[in-house]
C-alpha cells in the first residue's frame, strides 16, 4: 500500500526534485490513509446491523480488512478479496492462495446473479487411476492421499479475484491484496482457535520443514496471545500486487508451487513416504475461473441461487427445497419439520451422488434435477410416519413426476472429506452482494507449505472419488486431466421480488449443504431471525444408514420423537486423518446477511462453533 501511496506521489511529482516527491509522497499517503475510512478495531461479535456495507468471516482481522475497503468506497468485489486474502494470513489453515472456491454474485447495477468457478483442476496427467496404489491396485488410504503431492491440484483462489475485480471492482488487486500483506508483515495474535487447529495438525505439519518453521515455532504450538508473522506471504502478496497474477500461474510463484509438488520439502527425520504429485507449469498458465450462470430455484415466493457444477451446492440444496415445498412444513410439529428435511437431503444426496460432477466432462442433467416435477417425484417417497433406510437409491430425472420412481441400483455414499473451509458475505452502499466459499479442503490441505511463499497448498483431489461408488454404475466424479472434483461448498443468495435479502454458506465438507438448507428453512418456514437460524444445533443427514449430528441437537426433547420414527444419529469427534486426535463436534461454519431494504442490513457469524466468527458493519445502528 505504501508503495502505490509513493507512485501516486511521483506521478505527480516526476519533474521536481526529490526532497520534495518525499514530501509529495508523505502527503499522499496520509492524505490516502484518512481518506480509508479508518476506524477503531471492531473487536470480536457475532452480530453487527446497521448500513454502509457489511462483512462476516472467520476472523476479526478478516472482518476489518472488508470494512475498510468498504469505508474507502469499495464494493463487495473489492471487500471480498480483501477479506479473503486476509484470511490467507490469519486462517491460513482453511483459505488462501494455495487454493480454489466459488463465489456468488448479485450485481445490483444489472440486478442479475452471476457466479464465478474458481475450483481447482487436476493436472492434465491425471487419470482415473491417480489415487490407485500401483503396488496393491487398490485405492490409497485416505491420510496417505491427503498430504501428498497427488492431493494438490490447480489453485484458483487467485484468479476468481482478479475475475471479480475486473468485472465488479473500484480498485486494483494490488490494493485489495494490502490489508493481507501489512497483517503477514506485522503479524497477528495467535487465537485458541488457530492454536487448536495447529495441534490437530502438528503430526502432520512436523513432516515439512516449510510448514514446522512457519506453524510450529522452535517445533512448539504457538502460545496464545503471540505474534505470529509471515514475512514470506507478505512478499508473496507483494510480488502478485506488482506483476500481476501471472505470478502463480507460470511465474516465479508458480515455479516453487511446482517444485514442492514434485520435490516435497520433507523436515529431517520425516516419517511420510514421499508421493509427489503430477502438477506442472503449464497446469498453471492453463487455468481459467470461468464466469457462469447461477442455479436458481423458486421456494415460497423467493429466489435461491446458488452454484451450479462442479459443485454439487446449488443443485443439491435446490432438489432439497423442491422436495420440501410439497409439505407445509411452517404448520408441521417441530419432529415432522426435522424428518421431513432429513428425508429430503438424504434423496437429493442419493441423486447427487449419481448424477453429479463436472459439467465439462460429464451430463450432469441440471435442469431435470432441479425441476419442481422431479421434486414431486423424490417427495412421494417420504412417509411421515417412518424414516427411509439408506443408502436409497438414486431417482430418475427424465421420469419427471409420474410416481415414486427408483431407477437406480442403490448406491452407496462416499465419504466426502472436504471438512475444512471458510465462508464470507459482504454487502456494499451500492447494492451489491458477494457470498464466497473458499478453501484448501482438509484443516492443513495438503500440510505442504510452498518453502519461501508462505502458504499452504490445497488437497481438493481428494474431493474426487478415488474409484466407482457402485461397480457397474457410472460414476460422474472420477479424476480425470483437468477435471475439477465435485465440491459441496453452497454460497447462496436470495431474492424476493427481485431485491437481495439474504445471503449464506458455510464451511464443513459436505454438510455445507444441509447446514444451508437447515438455515433457509429455519428463516424461511420457521421465521427465525439470521442469528438464531446460524446458532440452531444441527443435523445433517446425506444418505448414510446414521444422521451426523451435534450434541446439542441430540440434547433436544424433539430427538425422542425423530427416534420413534426411525431417525437414527451419531456424533462424530475424531479426525479423518489420525483417530487419536478429537475434534469438536460440530456440523458446519456459517456467516450471513440479512438484507432489510434502505440500506440497512444485519451481518451474521458463528456465534461458538470454530471458535467464533467475526461481523462488522461500515455504520453500526439499529
Amino acid at each position: 500500500m505504501r508503495a502505490q501511496r509513493c507512485r501516486f506521489a511521483r506521478r505527480l511529482t516526476h519533474r521536481l526534485a526529490g526532497g520534495l516527491t518525499l514530501l509529495v509522497c508523505t502527503l499522499a499517503a496520509l492524505v490516502l490513509t484518512a481518506g480509508a475510512g479508518v476506524a477503531a478495531p471492531i473487536g470480536k461479535h457475532a452480530v453487527a446491523t446497521g448500513t454502509g456495507g457489511a462483512v462476516a468471516s472467520d476472523t476479526v482481522p478478516a472482518t476489518e480488512a472488508g470494512l475498510a475497503v468498504l469505508r474507502r468506497g469499495g464494493t463487495a468485489a473489492d471487500a471480498a478479496v480483501a477479506v479473503a486474502a486476509t484470511l490467507g494470513v490469519s486462517d491460513p489453515f482453511v483459505a488462501g492462495i494455495g487454493g480454489g472456491g466459488y463465489l456468488v454474485y448479485y450485481d445490483a447495477r444489472t440486478h442479475q446473479v452471476y457466479t464465478i468457478d474458481g475450483r481447482e483442476t487436476a493436472p492434465a496427467a491425471a487419470t482415473a487411476n491417480l489415487f490407485i496404489d500401483p503396488a496393491t491396485g487398490k485405492p490409497l488410504p485416505f491420510p496417505t492421499a491427503v498430504t501428498s503431492g497427488l492431493s494438490v491440484g490447480v489453485p484458483g483462489n487467485l484468479m476468481t479475484w482478479q475475475q471479480a475485480l475486473k468485472r465488479w471492482g473500484r480498485f486494483t488487486l494490488a490494493s485489495d491484496l494490502g490489508p493481507g500483506e501489512q497483517l503477514a508483515a506485522r503479524g497477528f495474535r495467535v487465537t485458541p482457535t488457530f492454536r487448536e487447529e495447529v495441534r490437530e495438525n502438528a503430526f502432520r505439519f512436523n513432516q515439512f520443514s516449510s510448514t514446522s518453521a512457519l506453524f510450529l515455532p522452535h517445533g512448539n504450538l504457538p502460545a496464545v496471545g503471540s505474534v505470529l508473522r509471515n514475512p514470506d506471504l507478505a512478499r508473496s502478496y507483494q510480488l502478485i500486487g506488482n506483476r500481476g497474477i501471472g505470478a502463480l500461474y507460470g511465474g516465479a510463484i508458480g515455479r516453487d508451487v511446482v517444485n514442492a509438488v514434485h520435490h516435497l520439502p520433507l523436515a529431517a527425520g520425516a516419517t511420510l513416504v514421499p508421493r509427489p504429485g503430477q502438477l506442472s507449469l503449464a497446469d498453471l498458465a492453463r487455468y481459467r475461473a470461468p464466469v457462469e450462470s447461477p442455479t436458481h430455484v423458486r421456494y415460497r415466493g423467493y429466489d435461491v441461487y446458488s452454484k451450479g457444477p462442479s459443485s454439487s451446492g446449488g443443485s443439491t440444496v435446490g432438489e432439497s427445497l423442491n422436495i420440501l415445498s410439497n409439505f407445509d412444513l411452517a404448520r408441521e410439529s417441530r419432529v415432522q419439520f426435522l424428518h421431513h428435511f432429513l428425508e429430503a437431503t438424504r434423496l437429493a444426496f442419493a441423486d447427487r451422488n449419481r448424477y453429479v460432477g463436472d459439467a465439462r466432462f460429464v451430463n450432469v442433467p441440471l435442469d431435470q434435477l432441479l425441476s419442481a416435477r422431479f421434486g414431486r417425484q423424490r417427495a412421494c417417497l417420504i412417509n411421515p410416519a417412518h424414516a427411509l433406510t439408506s443408502p436409497v437409491a438414486p431417482g430418475n430425472p427424465f421420469a419427471g413426476s409420474g410416481g415414486c420412481v427408483l431407477a437406480q441400483p442403490n448406491a452407496a455414499t462416499q465419504a466426502n472429506p472436504e471438512v475444512d473451509t471458510n465462508h464470507l458475505v459482504v454487502a456494499d452502499r451500492y447494492g451489491d452482494v458477494a457470498s464466497y466459499t473458499n478453501t484448501i479442503e482438509e484443516l492443513g490441505g495438503s500440510a505442504i507449505a510452498v518453502p519461501g511463499r508462505g502458504f499452504l497448498l490445497n488437497n481438493e483431489l481428494t474431493d474426487f472419488d478415488s474409484s466407482p461408488a457402485v461397480p457397474g454404475v457410472p460414476d460422474p466424479n472420477l479424476p480425470a486431466g483437468g477435471k475439477r472434483p465435485r465440491s459441496s461448498m453452497s454460497p447462496t443468495i436470495v431474492l424476493k421480488r427481485g431485491r437481495p435479502v439474504l445471503a449464506v454458506g458455510a464451511a464443513g465438507g459436505a454438510t455445507i449443504i444441509t447446514t444451508v438448507l437447515q438455515i433457509l428453512l429455519d428463516r424461511i418456514d420457521l421465521h427465525m431471525t439470521l442469528p438464531a437460524a446460524l446458532a440452531a444445533p444441527r443435523a445433517s443427514q446425506r444418505n448414510s444408514s446414521t444422521t451426523q449430528a451435534e450434541p446439542a441437537f441430540l440434547a433436544q426433547p424433539f430427538t425422542a420423537g425423530l427416534e420413534q420414527l426411525g431417525q437414527k444419529f451419531a456424533v462424530s469427534d475424531t479426525s479423518p486423518l489420525n483417530p487419536d486426535i478429537t475434534i469438536a463436534p460440530t456440523i458446519g461454519v456459517a456467516s450471513g446477511l440479512a438484507l432489510f431494504g434502505g440500506g440497512h442490513m444485519q451481518a451474521v457469524a458463528e456465534p461458538t462453533r470454530r471458535g467464533g466468527g467475526s461481523a462488522g458493519v461500515v455504520t453500526p445502528g439499529r
